[in-house]
């Protein structure tokens, strides 16, 4: 079994349900990453059509490209994210075509580039490429900019 697959995502991203939009991480290295996402029917990004909706397809894709840089803040054996809390947020799009939602039940793949990267002591700013797709088709594919900060520890 891959190690990423055991991985509790809750320890690595800050984000909690209902806003959490990643289930597992598949592969990871320092410049690629591949995560995977089931649309439940009480996911906060589901519209009334029972699709998960453009805007869940983006925060998907920024959650996912998180990881790669945010990866980088955990020492390696750090499987249970104890070593550090990040804060991080999308500081701009630079491009996003959206082809197709999914529905409720489905699987999305979603597979984030590392483009570029510029760190700092207190931060990173870093810009990925992202796609999105299910078993057969391909929903979204976009470009981002994200800012990642590890946050003071208590």
């Amino acid at each position: 079994m891959n190690k990423f697959q055991s991985l509790d995502i809750t320890k690595f991203l800050p984000h909690r349900t209902p806003f959490l939009m990643v289930d597992h991480v598949i592969s990871i290295d320092d410049e690629h990453v591949t995560t995977s996402f089931q649309i439940k029917e009480d996911c906060i990004f589901v519209d009334e059509d029972m699709q998960f909706n453009e805007v869940g397809l983006i925060e998907n894709a920024a959650q996912t490209c998180s990881s790669i840089v945010g990866k980088s803040y955990f020492e390696e054996d750090d499987l249970e994210g104890e070593g550090t809390k990040l804060i991080g947020f999308i500081s701009a799009i630079k491009k996003v075509t959206i082809f197709a939602c999914p529905a409720i039940g489905d699987i999305i793949i979603s597979k984030a580039n590392l483009k570029s990267r510029f760190d700092t002591d207190n931060y990173s700013i870093c810009t990925l490429a992202c796609t999105i797709a299910t078993s057969n088709k391909e929903l979204l594919s976009c470009e981002l900019n994200l800012f990642i900060q590890e946050t003071p520890k208590n």
